[in-house]
């Protein structure tokens, strides 16, 4: 039995609507948007952005490291843009609609805060925050102003985990009480980082309010793996599948979380490379595995319940039935027929127009960061901690 996709729009969360939007559009007038950190994730945004086939225009770029700006005005879309290596100045012009945040995370809330309160629409990468104190922030900035936020959790607007999700809060598994989250990645051989030229690197501002230190090539391309600047693997990784795990399950927040963490292989780096993790929530319990050494599986969740177990990935979800054997399972399938970031980009534009509410709201990200950083808290107290901390 194929099931076939549901490809119908709603909110996932019902928060505020935005009042007003910061200018009429027209069917066809372009939307200008400004880049912060025109890095490899910014790469794949912008693609998924043209992707959208909604017009748009690059109006500045901004990165701190002159061949990433110039790579970004190397698109049709980016033929006017100005450039920069100080992020104020993209909120500061009055002609960009919103602005398109992939910096380190370090830098995330910074830059958002001051776009919206410019009054800019903001898609912002995860983690959205950096320390568990920034959520608080960032949730005011938005809900005292009008302006649009996107959580870059793209699952989301990915229409098959959306129908994961709805099959799941409709009972379809029965009671779920464990949900086991994967992820593998390789860093090994295949990806040394490749030689930039330093003499066109603003490492200062790069650092921005970490603490200074020398440059070195592992921190600015793997920077996720050192804790001024990201979270490790449970920041990077484990945010996307416990914002999905909280999502379908109607969670916000774990009451424990438990973590094992070894630095086996990558010995320069601060967060360690190979992780198991569990996290209590009232009625379910969600556990985390992954390496940055080995890629088989890639990564993964299952919803295990007392009728069924649903699988999901990106490339797609199934449902196990418990009674039935053989080649009678999976009862359900579905395969991505787009990739998840076009989709959330589709509609973060839709939503600069529309002014509703995005698929991914503010809260959503922090719920989400928090669950990774309480993961860390618990990795430096020892590999335990409740929450709230006591």
């Amino acid at each position: 039995m194929t099931y076939e996709p549901n490809r119908r729009s709603f909110l996932v969360a019902g928060g505020l609507t935005a009042l007003a939007a910061t200018r009429a559009f027209g069917a066809n007038e372009r939307l200008r948007i400004g880049v912060i950190g025109a890095g490899g994730r910014m790469r794949q945004l912008l693609n998924s952005a043209e992707n959208t086939g909604v017009p748009f225009e690059i109006a500045s770029v901004c990165d701190v490291y002159t061949p990433r700006r110039d790579e970004v005005l190397t698109r049709p879309s980016a033929a006017t843009a100005t450039t920069c290596v100080d992020y104020s100045k993209v909120p500061d012009d009055k002609s960009i609609d919103a602005v398109i945040i992939a910096t380190p995370d370090h830098w995330h809330v910074r830059i958002a805060i001051a776009a919206l309160a410019a009054g800019k629409d903001v898609y912002l990468e995860k983690p959205v925050t950096h320390t568990l104190e920034e959520g608080e922030a960032l949730q005011k900035s938005v809900r005292s102003t009008r302006q649009i936020l996107q959580c870059g959790m793209q699952q989301r607007s990915w229409p098959h985990f959306r129908n994961a999700v709805d099959l799941i809060q409709g009972g379809a598994l029965g009671q779920v009480t464990q949900v086991r989250t994967y992820w593998w990645q390789n860093y090994g051989s295949n990806s040394v980082p490749k030689p930039i030229d330093v003499a066109q690197l603003d490492w200062k501002q790069w650092l921005g309010g970490a603490p200074d230190q020398p440059f070195t090539l592992e921190k600015y391309n793997r920077w996720r793996w050192f804790w001024s600047f990201g979270g490790g693997a449970m920041t990077d990784l484990f945010t996307h599948w416990i914002d999905v795990a909280q999502w379908a399950m109607k969670a916000d927040q774990p009451t424990m979380a438990l973590m094992m963490g070894d630095k086996y292989v990558f010995k320069e780096w601060e967060c360690p490379d190979t992780i198991q993790a569990a996290f209590r929530y009232p009625g379910f319990d969600v556990v985390y595995e992954g390496m940055m050494s080995s890629s088989i599986d890639d990564g993964g969740l299952e919803f295990r319940g007392t009728e069924a177990t649903l699988k999901v990935t990106r490339a797609g979800m199934s449902i196990f039935h418990e009674n039935l054997k053989g080649d009678r399972n999976p009862v359900l399938k579905e395969e991505s027929f787009e990739d998840g970031t076009t989709s959330h980009m589709r509609n973060f534009f839709d939503c600069i127009k529309s002014r509703k509410e995005p698929n991914a709201p503010v809260e959503s990200g922090i719920t989400a960061a928090r669950a990774g950083h309480i993961g860390n808290l618990a990795y430096h107290r020892g590999g335990i901690t409740p929450w709230p901390v006591k």
